[in-house]
């Protein structure tokens, strides 16, 4: 006899991604979290409604430093969905879960100019499957966000500040970028950033992050191309 093993009252369980900023402290945290104040006032709701990671690695502070760092989180609406190379001595009930996986973050880097040779782009370690896209054929308004983890995106138009675009693969965009660029948001670290205009609040790729005003100001207003190389982000004027 064969007996069933699920029935109306059995819980179903499914596995879902998301996208996770992760947010490396530093001391004293009372300058950091000034800086924070910065970022969010730079790039309004960047941490509105999303997962944030909290790394800790390499950071020696006890447990009610770490309890009063969330709490100071919480009071930004920053909500930390988990903690990342914490001692496990520190952590304790009631704080979010120690998490594994997290990834450093390096500065951007421009390329010297006038060289002889182009600067060489990251070659790929081997051939990857060719990508899905979508063409966004309006512009992209303040607060709105386009997510497509399955390939590239393009925007026949321009970004406002405040909107953001994300996309497993490369971006490509027609027009001013003022909000949010992030590429590679799956783990891509071929994908590259393409814009008519740079005045971005922040670009990223492949989780590397950085905001876009503090690269080279000469490519403030320009036509520029963002790609990854040795977890540096590399930017260059397009002619």
């Amino acid at each position: 006899m064969t007996k069933v093993l699920t029935d109306a009252r059995s819980i179903r369980i499914k596995g879902r991604s998301f996208l996770a900023v992760m947010l490396s402290p530093d001391l004293p945290f009372d300058d950091w979290l000034a800086r924070l104040d910065d970022l969010a006032a730079r790039s309004a709701g960047f941490f509105l409604g999303r997962p944030v990671v909290l790394d800790l690695t390499d950071l020696q502070i006890d447990r009610p430093q770490l309890k009063e760092l969330i709490a100071e989180l919480a009071k930004r609406n920053v909500s930390i969905m988990g903690i990342e190379g914490a001692r496990p001595s520190i952590l304790g009930s009631g704080m979010p879960p120690a998490l594994k996986g997290g990834r450093s973050v390096s500065d951007i880097e421009v390329p010297a100019k006038e060289t002889a040779d182009p600067p060489a782009r990251p070659a790929m370690a081997e051939p990857r499957p060719a990508t899905q896209s979508i063409v966004i054929r309006e512009p992209v308004r303040s607060g709105q966000s386009v997510i497509f983890p399955e390939g590239d995106v393009t925007i026949i138009g321009s970004v406002a500040s405040g909107a953001e675009v994300i996309a497993g693969g490369s971006v490509h965009i027609y027009g001013a970028l003022r909000g949010r660029a992030m590429a590679g948001s799956i783990g891509n670290a071929s994908a590259q950033i393409f814009c008519r205009k740079l005045e971005a609040e922040l670009v990223a790729i492949d989780g590397i992050y950085k905001m876009a005003e503090d690269m080279a100001p000469n490519l403030r207003g320009q036509a520029v191309q963002l790609w990854l190389e040795d977890d540096a982000i590399m930017a260059e004027k397009l002619i």
